[in-house]
This record gives structure tokens, C-alpha cells and sequence, in this order.
């Protein structure tokens, strides 16, 4: 094939990325892109009930698959309804490549008068707003298609960020070459000499250590390094702490593994003074904010440790631009075992979640439901936790390494978690989604619940019922109105929304979620299980943010 359309072009290189999935709704500006896309094999089409949930399952598609994932939209209207999901996968790091079907180039050049638009001949509006959450953009001509598509792909590849590309009407079925579609699209590389000097700096560094601590994020899985990481954390003289985006990146029973580290919140105070006190500090695909650092009560101090960043390394206050996280932690590894380090003392991490006190009849409150999730949780599991309660639960659990903890820890935009669990088990296909969601966060993108179904993908939901939110209701002013939800009668929603095979089950008791829990062990039905919990009760590492945020607040208001 020398020649093919521009639809057919994109559709191509998604495939061979790996992002298989279109996920988005239709609109008259994208039809005629969606038939060319759908003409090619590989790629399927994956409707959902409206663009943002479109949008935050292309991203639990793309964080769970370690891939691009692709969404489509209509002109304006379609487009804008996706952009707080866009916006959230690249606060994250996370390469979706969202494409927006446009007018025709008649009528954008005319500046015609028409519908999704203001009137006023303006159409690269919504182009401009994309460009302050994508890493590149594109509208798409004729002639350029083939090589912009490309480029803006390659941006999406080497910075795991969101992508934007207009399709105007015409142009989607324009005929374009086709050989470029032989050699597919990689990351950029290393620049070698700036990896040699790294190299040299890096071994100086380390000569006059006796071992190091890593403390690892999510950008590392996002770039699908987890393996580099668990074969350094296997060398004498290497420590592993994670970020909670990084949970799960080493099994937490492993010797090497010091947990989950978040400042003054840290469940382990071992695993927080081994962090903070390291002599040798690298930090792995990091991000620093409130959540990860405890709100800034960490003790180490980031400009004097080893940085390696997706696109750059860092050694105190020496930076080796042009140095990538695929080469900068083989480099690592390299030297860390050449240097053979003795065996790291031994430090113990907190342990699982430890069953309450009371009894198995007692009222059901957040000690023991994640007592009851930990004694359950099958291993190769994902684990879907909405912002709030439940992910700031999930993070005490421990999970498996051939688990994942899916959240939206920087970004936090509640009801995030429903949608991304559709695009995380299409991703994943092999692996059965445990999700945990707030009543309130439910509540937004609920619709979600019956194209799970549709598609096969047979979840266990736990639906946290605690009359409204939790979070909010701990940092100020518990009584508001604002803090309320409509009560919603949640075991009759499934069957509602097309899912009527759907086991539920309402639970106010320890023994009552248990068996439960048991019920749900048949990986072929889904389970949906309605949690009864106090209003103002919470797992501990939410307890100790939310007071954080309320003096936050307060000393603001003070201010």
C-alpha cells in the first residue's frame, strides 16, 4: 500500500503503539474520521456516556497498559466536555492523544456561522485552550497530515503527556503516503556524550557510599521500567521506597522494600527516617507535592540528592540534559553493582492492615473494612481507588507486585475512578479490577457502570456510603449543607443503567462485607456491594491529611 487517508493514517499509528481502544462518542465533525479510523484492524470502537468519562478511561487505559491511549471527540461542544480528564492525565504524566473531529476546511476559512461554534469565525479556540494541558498540538492539512501526526505522536511518546490533534471534516478521508507506516514510531534516545559524563559524575558520587535509598514515583511506570527497578532493589546495599503513584512497584514483603513514603504521614517512622536520613538519595520518576511529601514535612532535601527524570538527570545541582530514565537507571544499576555495597541493614516496613478490635457484628467503620479488603484481595489484582477514603485507605493495604493501585493522587478530580476502571480492565484484560468509590464520587460518573457490562469486564465495586463527603466534612465546617448528597438507592443502580446480572448487596457489618467479599469470588459475575460507613469516620492516612489541609486553611484564613 503506497496511499491511504488521514483517519486511516492515525488509526495505524495508534495500533501500532498499542492503544487499540478509541473510546469517545460521536458527533457530525468526527463521523467520517471514525469510519476511516474503524477501516483498520486492531482498532475498536469503545462509546461511552459522555466525553469526560471518555476522557478518564482513555487515561486508566493508558496508566494501566503503559501505552498512549486515544480519544475522540466532536468539534467544541464534545471537546471541552473532555478537557478536565485531559487535564488531569497531564498533571499525571499520562499520554493520551485526544483528537477532535473539526468543521470542514471550507467552513473554517469562510468563518461560517455554525453550530458548536460562538459565531464569531473563530476556530482555533479550542485549540488554544487544549494547548494549556497537552504537550503538543495539531490541526490536520492534507499534505502535513502524515508527518504532524508523527511528530505530535512522538511528543505523547517521549513525554508521557496528552496530545491534541484537529481532523477537520475533509480532511479525515484526504489521501496521504502511506510508507512512512513501515518503520513505527520509538522514543526519542540518549544523547551518548551526556550519558557518559552522567556516568563518570554518578560513579564519583557513589565511590564514598556504603548503599543507597531510592525513593520511586510514577513516572517510573510510566515508562514501563518497573523490572529496572525491582533488578536495583535486588543488588547489596539498595533500599526501595515509593511514592503512593508508585504503590506496588516492588513486592512490599521483599527486604529491599521500606513501603510507602509521604512525609510526616508515613505509616512506617523506620521507613520515613530511612528516607529522610539517606546519605545517598536517588529519586526515580518523583514528583513533588502536598500529598507525596506530607505536606512538605519531608526531611530530605531534593536538591542535594540524585534526580533521574524522564528526560533529564540530575546530581545535585549538575544537570545532564538529554539524559532519559530508560538509560539513566541501567546506569544506575550498572554501577551500583560494580561498586558491590554490603547488605543494607535491615529496616521493617509497616505491616499489613491489622484487624480491629471489636467484633465482627459491631457497626462497620474504616478499620474494618480495609482489615476485612487486606485478609481478601486476591493477588494480579488492580485495585481502582477513588480520591478520598478509599485511596488514601488502599494505600495502607498491601498489595502484591503483580498488583497495581490505580488513583489520581495529584490531580484528584472526584469520579475519576468508575470510567478509568473501564479503560484499566480493557488495558488489562487478564486481570480483574477491585474498585473502592465514595458515594459521592459515584455520583458523577455512575453512567459508566453499564459500558463495564457491556464490555464483559466483571468488577467488584464497593461503594463507600457515608452520606456525602468525608473529606471536606474533616477539614472544615462538617455540618454544611454543602457536604450533603442526594441519597441515592445504590443496589438498584446497576440494573438501571443495563447491568441487571450484576450481584448486590448492601453490607453494615464486618461479618456482613466478608461474606460479601465471598460471594464475589466468582471472577466471572460482578459484584457491587454498598459499604454503610459513618460520616465523619476515616482510614488513618486520611485523617492525618485532612487535619493538614484544615490548619492549611485556617492559617490561610489567619493570613
Amino acid at each position: 500500500m503506497t496511499e491511504t487517508t488521514v483517519g486511516a493514517y492515525l488509526a495505524t499509528r495508534l495500533a501500532q503503539l498499542g492503544a487499540h481502544h478509541l473510546f469517545g462518542l460521536p458527533g457530525d465533525y468526527n463521523l467520517n474520521l471514525l469510519d476511516e479510523m474503524l477501516t483498520v484492524d486492531g482498532i475498536r470502537w469503545t462509546g461511552t456516556a459522555n466525553e469526560l468519562n471518555a476522557a478518564y478511561a482513555a487515561d486508566g487505559y493508558a496508566r494501566t497498559g503503559r501505552r498512549p491511549a486515544a480519544l475522540v471527540t466532536t468539534y467544541g461542544v464534545g471537546e471541552l466536555s473532555a478537557l478536565n480528564g485531559i487535564a488531569g492525565s497531564y498533571a499525571e504524566d499520562v499520554p493520551v492523544v485526544h483528537i477532535a473531529g473539526m468543521p470542514s476546511r471550507a467552513a473554517i476559512q469562510a468563518g461560517a456561522p455554525i453550530h458548536h461554534t460562538f459565531l464569531d469565525g473563530d476556530f482555533g479556540r479550542f485549540q488554544r485552550m487544549s494547548r494549556e494541558v497537552t504537550a503538543a498540538q495539531a490541526i490536520l492539512e492534507p499534505h502535513t497530515a502524515a508527518d504532524e501526526i508523527d511528530r505530535v505522536l512522538r511528543v505523547a511518546l517521549d513525554t508521557s503527556k496528552p496530545v491534541y490533534l484537529g481532523v477537520p471534516l475533509d480532511v479525515a478521508r484526504a489521501a496521504v503516503p502511506a510508507d512512512a507506516l513501515r518503520q513505527p514510531l520509538r522514543s526519542s534516545e540518549s544523547e551518548p556524550t551526556a550519558v557518559e559524563e552522567f556516568r563518570a559524575a554518578l560513579e564519583a558520587r557513589l565511590g564514598r557510599e556504603t548503599g543507597i535509598c531510592l525513593l520511586a514515583g510514577h513516572r517510573v511506570h510510566r515508562r514501563g521500567l518497573e523490572p529496572v527497578v525491582a533488578g536495583l532493589a535486588a543488588l547489596p546495599g539498595v533500599r526501595l521506597a515509593t511514592q503512593p503513584g508508585a504503590k506496588a512497584m516492588l513486592d512490599e514483603d521483599h527486604p529491599a522494600s521500606l513501603g510507602t513514603y509521604t512525609g510526616a504521614t508515613t505509616q512506617s517512622p523506620s521507613t520515613r527516617d530511612a528516607v529522610d536520613q539517606a546519605s545517598a538519595l536517588v529519586m526515580v520518576g518523583t514528583v513533588q507535592s502536598d500529598f507525596t511529601t506530607g505536606f512538605f514535612t519531608h526531611r530530605y532535601d531534593p536538591a542535594t540528592a540524585v534526580e533521574l527524570a524522564i528526560d533529564h538527570a540530575r546530581i545535585g545541582r549538575a544537570i545532564y540534559p538529554g539524559v532519559r530514565l530508560e538509560d539513566s537507571l541501567p546506569v544506575l544499576a550498572e554501577l551500583v553493582e560494580r561498586h558491590a555495597f554490603p547488605d543494607a541493614e535491615a529496616v521493617t516496613p509497616a505491616g499489613a492492615v491489622a484487624a480491629p478490635a471489636g467484633e465482627l457484628d459491631d457497626p462497620l467503620d474504616h478499620a474494618g473494612l480495609w482489615a476485612e479488603l487486606q485478609a481478601w484481595i486476591p493477588p494480579a489484582t488492580t485495585v481502582v481507588a477513588e480520591a478520598g477514603t478509599a485511596y488514601y485507605g488502599a494505600l495502607d493495604l498491601r498489595l502484591s507486585p503483580e498488583s497495581d493501585l490505580l488513583g489520581q493522587p495529584v490531580w484528584g478530580s472526584i469520579g475519576y475512578t468508575l470510567p478509568a476502571t473501564l479503560g484499566a480492565a480493557l488495558a488489562q484484560p487478564n486481570r480483574r479490577p477491585v474498585l473502592i468509590i465514595g458515594d459521592g464520587s459515584a455520583q458523577l460518573t455512575i453512567q459508566e457502570l453499564g459500558t463495564i457490562d457491556a464490555h464483559g469486564i466483571r468488577p467488584v465495586i464497593l461503594l463507600l456510603n457515608n452520606n456525602g463527603y468525608t473529606v471536606e466534612r474533616l477539614i472544615q465546617s462538617p455540618e454544611a449543607a454543602y457536604q450533603d448528597i442526594t441519597p441515592w438507592d445504590w443496589t438498584r443502580i446497576p440494573a438501571a443503567l443495563g447491568a441487571p446480572k450484576v450481584e448486590t448487596s448492601t453490607v453494615h457489618t464486618p461479618r456482613e462485607l466478608r461474606s460479601a467479599l465471598e460471594n464475589a469470588a466468582d471472577p466471572h459475575r460482578a459484584a457491587f456491594i454498598e459499604v454503610v460507613l459513618p460520616p465523619l469516620n476515616a482510614p488513618r492516612l486520611l485523617a492525618e491529611i485532612a487535619r493538614g489541609l484544615g490548619e492549611a486553611n485556617a492559617a490561610a484564613g489567619r493570613g
